[in-house]
This record gives structure tokens, sequence and C-alpha cells, in this order.
């Protein structure tokens, strides 16, 4: 692993025939990842990325507060 001002490189992940990616030892380690947590995938043209679905979610409910005075 590689950190550099809180931005990390974990490595090279293949997929397999089923689609499916293994999430590094470190990265899960580093994210506090475990086995049956939900992630979301978002991505535009130039890449995607991932995660924590309750992170997201408390973004979601900081804005609707936002929009709701």
């Amino acid at each position: 692993m590689q950190e550099k001002d809180g931005k990390y490189i974990f490595g090279v992940v293949k997929i397999s025939e089923k689609g499916q990616i293994v999430i590094p030892k470190e990265a899960r380690k580093t994210y506090n990842l475990q086995a049956g947590d939900a992630l979301l995938l978002v991505g535009d043209k130039n890449g995607m990325a991932l995660m924590k679905t309750e992170i997201f979610s408390d973004f979601v409910g900081q804005v609707m507060e936002d929009l709701n005075p």
C-alpha cells in the first residue's frame, strides 16, 4: 500500500469471470470493511469508485437538511 496526503494505492485487482473483484486486505482494514457491508459504485467517464452506503446516506441526509431550512 502506498499513501500520500490521505490518498492510497492498494494495488491492482482483476475481475473474475463472474464479474467479482477482491478488495485487498489493507484496503479492507483501512476502511473497516466487513463481509456483508454494502458498497455503492459510482463513476463518470474517467473512472469509478466504491464507498460504504452509510457514508453516502449521511451525505444525502446533510444535503436534504440544507434544502429544508
